[in-house]
């Protein structure tokens, strides 16, 4: 089992915490990592591009000029590609883009995710993250003692002012347990879990 240092709001170490095995300590499967990012880019997509075909575009139903004796090319249809206003060669059309994984590989990601963190010391665990108001200075603070810039904080329970604290700050995002994902968590340098959050992960993937 690997041992983090747990650190308070002041970037102090006041204590270890041991890490299971089952979430953070498991064989990274690069092929499900790479499968779960892509899914989830892919599911962002709305695939709602939609251009008309010269079969769409209203008009052009009759033949400009005669075939021949005219001097010009010969044109069947003025919506044709070429013509201006015509229709667009394979024309983009509506289509779902979205890639279903099954739970089984989303868990197996998301672990392989998470202890990739920490096999990279990119995974730093807090005491608690507690404001007495909304503050963005207040959490800049904390993420400074902490030496990090651009990081996915983990929370266990909603909490609006932290939340709120750190909605300003770019490359910040705050998540909780329940949707944090495999993209984040590899998009950001740093993944910062409390201990209540890193106690709930466990209960739930372990």
């Amino acid at each position: 089992m690997a041992n983090v240092s747990v650190f308070n709001m002041e970037g102090k170490e006041v204590g270890t915490l041991e890490l299971s095995d089952a979430v953070f300590g498991v064989e990274i499967n690069e092929h499900l990592v790479h499968l779960a990012v892509v899914a989830q880019l892919a599911n962002k997509r709305q695939g709602t591009q939609k251009a008309k075909t010269r079969s769409e575009v209203s008009g052009g139903g009759k033949k400009p000029w005669r075939q021949k004796g005219t001097g010009h090319a010969r044109q069947g249809s003025i919506r044709a590609p070429q013509w201006k206003g015509g229709g667009v060669v394979f024309a983009p059309t509506p289509r779902d883009y979205s890639i279903r994984l099954n739970k089984k590989e989303k868990r197996a990601a998301l672990k392989s995710a998470l202890t990739s963190r920490v096999q990279e010391n990119k995974f730093i665990v807090v005491d608690e993250l507690k404001f007495d108001e909304i503050k963005t200075k207040n959490f800049k603070a904390v993420m400074d003692n902490l030496k990090v810039s651009k990081a996915l904080v983990v929370l266990a329970q909603k909490d609006e002012n932290t939340i709120l604290s750190a909605r300003n700050l770019p490359g910040i995002k705050t998540a909780f347990v329940g949707n944090i994902n495999v993209y984040d968590v590899l998009r950001y340098n740093t993944l910062v879990m409390t201990k209540a959050a890193v106690a709930n992960i466990e209960e739930v993937y372990a």
